[in-house]
């Protein structure tokens, strides 16, 4: 996470090629950032990006902190803290809680699977939709 503090966030961008590769290079998968990212084409391999926005411009840096707590977005995260993200955006999981978290996402998976079996079928009505719904309730 890096939090970009300027009075107008992503005027500059400190994600590109170079950051990209440092960061990989020292085991980080990826960044959320409400600034800017460039060298799209160029970026560290399998190294991800969810961004503010895309500049062409380099940034005037300067580090205010590491491993403090940042906000992004409205979504305020704290070292420790546990990071999912996808194209849609993140969410970030306190520590202690990624165990209780996989296990509400199982069973939320399990749910969805009998309603979307049952939308996917052929031959589906409400009555099957209602069905599946309310086998969802015994699905724990």
């Amino acid at each position: 996470m890096l939090e970009d503090t300027d009075e107008e966030p992503g005027f500059g961008a400190f994600w590109g090629e170079v950051n990209s590769a440092i960061h990989k290079g020292l085991g980080c998968h990826g960044v959320i950032t409400n600034g800017s990212i460039r060298d799209l084409d160029d970026i560290a391999p399998g190294f991800q990006l969810l961004a503010g926005l895309m500049g062409p411009s380099h940034a005037w840096v300067s580090v205010q902190g590491i491993a403090v707590p940042v906000t992004v977005h409205g979504l305020t995260v704290a070292p420790g803290d546990l990071i999912h993200a996808d194209k849609h955006g993140a969410a970030a999981i306190p520590p202690g809680m990624a165990e209780q978290v996989l296990k509400a996402a199982d069973t939320i998976a399990r749910k969805e699977a009998l309603i979307l079996d049952a939308a996917r079928a052929p031959d589906f009505t409400t009555g099957k939709l209602i069905a599946a719904w309310t086998a969802g309730d015994d699905v724990h």
